[in-house]
């Protein structure tokens, strides 16, 4: 296990010791096997080389049309599937940090406590024939933090901080709504009092009106606990709520990232304005000229030339977007960057 001293690093890292985790040229890239020896053909590349930081108490969404990379980026993270390369800065304390890509299976295992994650789907998460007692407080028995009355002791305050009844321990999930099973997924993910949890499209599969109380919980949760979010969702109405900071995604990379104001109040980036101009706005004064993205998103197996993006941009140049990747650089204050040719950098 790599661990080293923040307070060692000079007077660089003191900023960097606010950063609960830092994640540094992250990719994901599933082998394509082909033939009866099934030989490498090829990579399906899911994420190709992201950068990003969570404050302490902070949340980041992550954003981006189906198939851009979200969840692969927040499942690496965590390494409930492990990443191809990059690296994962987890600092539990000012003093200490550890790259959690190069822990050992065992070595990991002390973390897990601190890094967890809430599904999508509220019912496949739980397992049908334990009752939802039995799945919040199988993690305190795995890591020996509590058994017997001290176990239903907890199990039961649990329950409460999510707003459901003690007494429904003894049930099973086919006996909740879907938005009461999505509550038992936050216990169950609280329960060893983590530092850092992945929202992986934690609310989409609920009710517009369930999808609230959730929301909302979540971010008491989050004040009561200081928690950090990594929130990975496609509703860009719930992301301004809950968000203090957006990364945009396109074809497994970052393609835009900062303040949530920034973001949706500057967006820099054409991507970033297409996916903002059909948020749907009661207020017609409020109201987005629509911006309409024709063609398909290009597959991650053989991603275009130049820009990822410019095979769909509406305004892409010729020989100058589809021949390099842009560089990501700073577009506005306080770490508001984007990679496209067209962007002015910000001085």
């Amino acid at each position: 296990m790599t661990m080293t001293s923040a307070t060692n690093e000079g007077s660089g890292a003191q900023a960097a010791t606010d950063h609960l985790l830092e994640v540094r040229g992250l990719k994901k890239h599933f082998p394509i096997r082909r033939g009866v020896l099934q030989r490498h053909v090829g990579d399906v590349k899911a994420v190709d080389g992201l950068d990003f930081t969570v404050g302490r108490g902070e949340t980041l969404s992550l954003v981006g049309e189906s198939g851009c990379g979200k969840t692969t980026a927040g499942r690496s993270t965590l390494r409930l599937i492990e990443p191809t390369a990059g690296e994962a800065i987890y600092r539990p304390d000012a003093a200490t940090e550890v790259d959690l890509f190069k822990l050992g299976k065992a070595e990991m295992r002390s973390f897990r406590r601190d890094l967890q994650i809430i599904f999508q789907d509220p019912y496949a998460s739980l397992n049908p024939r334990i009752t939802v007692g039995n799945a919040v407080g199988e993690a305190l028995q795995v890591h020996g933090l509590a058994s017997g009355s001290e176990l239903q002791d907890q199990v039961a305050e649990l329950l409460k901080k999510v707003g459901l009844r003690p007494d429904v321990a003894n049930r099973f999930p086919h006996e909740f709504s879907g938005g009461q099973r999505q509550r038992v997924g936050i216990a169950r993910a609280l329960a060893l009092r983590p530092k850092l949890i992945v929202c992986d499209e934690a609310v989409s599969a609920l009710d517009v009106s369930i999808q609230a109380q959730v929301i909302n919980l979540l971010k008491d949760l989050q004040g009561e606990f200081d928690l950090s979010y990594i929130f990975i969702a496609h509703d860009l109405s719930v992301v301004r709520y809950i968000s203090d900071r957006v990364a945009v995604m396109y074809l497994g990379r970052i393609v835009e990232i900062g303040t949530v104001d920034q973001v949706f109040d500057n967006p820099q980036h054409p991507y970033t304005r297409a996916l903002l101009s059909a948020i749907p706005r009661a207020d017609r004064s409020e109201r987005r000229e629509r911006i309409p993205l024709t063609g398909d998103v290009p597959s991650p197996i053989s991603p275009p030339s130049g820009c990822f993006f410019h095979t769909r941009c509406p305004v892409a140049e010729a020989g100058r977007c589809d021949t390099a990747y842009p560089e990501t650089r700073q577009v506005g204050e306080g770490g508001h960057l984007a990679a496209c040719h067209l962007t002015e950098p910000y001085s």
